[in-house]
């Protein structure tokens, strides 16, 4: 294999385009082909691109299979031995990263990784954070069994009832922040667990942050780790959480970066 032309971000260089960030737990099988497909995905753009991978708590070879590929793809970065959970393992990535757009991308590629171009320019502009949505108009769902469907539409509703209205899929894994806002929502995030959506949304509408949903192509995946019904218990305690959070003055640590004044004010 050839080192390909988008090396990561060295003191001194030119800004990534974009950071793509994967959290991983237990992927020591399915993460080879992903990052097969992500290295094809990216030396076909023009751009500069580093992939941020944050591990956290697995028990398999995932941190050898990363260190592995970023020994010949050195845009790689392995964040590894952070205790267990998404939001953690995110918002770290978040954190970490060094592209212009910040792009959350699930292990398992549901969404075609080719599709990544629908949240960038030119495709997409003028926007803080864009959310990847199974259910807006142009979006197809492929193979997905009809009781998960139903499921994740009343896990929907109750999100429109206790913290955000205006979207219909606040829990697919794929989503881009600019850096800007993603510097300022993930500095001061707190839900460590899969309801960590919801707060990068409630906090980025109460910010004034300008929120697109992009409709996607989505494949039901067999192996995905989400477990329906307790995920779901989950994530409507967080939700609670996050308003109590928000009540409490817990977001407001981190004022907004000096560049951005977010719309309206």
């Amino acid at each position: 294999m050839h080192e390909p032309e988008h090396t990561p971000e060295q003191p001194g260089t030119e800004r990534p385009f974009l950071s793509i960030i994967i959290p991983v737990l237990n992927e020591e099988h399915r993460l080879p082909d992903s990052l097969r497909k992500i290295d094809a995905f990216l030396n076909a753009q023009p751009y500069r691109a580093e992939v941020v991978v944050v591990e956290n708590g697995s028990t398999d070879a995932t941190v050898r299979v990363v260190e592995d590929f970023a020994a010949t793809h050195p845009y790689v970065r392995l964040f590894a031995g952070l205790p267990r959970g998404k939001g953690r393992a995110v918002r770290r990535g978040m954190l970490e990263a060094r592209g212009e757009y910040r792009f959350i991308c699930d292990v398992d590629l549901s969404m075609p990784v080719e599709e990544i171009t629908k949240f960038l320019p030119p495709a997409l502009d003028n926007y803080d954070v864009a959310i990847g949505s199974r259910e807006a108009k142009g979006a197809r769902r492929y193979d997905e069994p009809v009781h998960r469907h139903l499921m994740g539409r009343v896990l929907n509703w109750l999100v429109k009832i206790f913290a955000i209205r205006g979207f219909e899929d606040t829990q697919c894994g794929f989503k881009s922040v600019h850096r800007r806002a993603a510097e300022d929502i993930f500095a001061v995030g707190q839900i460590n667990g899969i309801g960590f959506d919801v707060e990068m949304l409630y906090i980025a509408r109460k910010r004034g942050y300008r929120i697109r949903e992009v409709p996607i192509n989505w494949y039901f995946n067999a192996d995905s780790r989400m477990r329906l019904f307790q995920d779901s218990l989950a994530i409507i305690g967080e939700i609670f959480q996050i308003r109590r959070n928000w009540r409490d003055g817990v977001y407001e640590r981190a004022p907004h970066p000096p560049e951005f004044v977010p719309d309206g004010q």
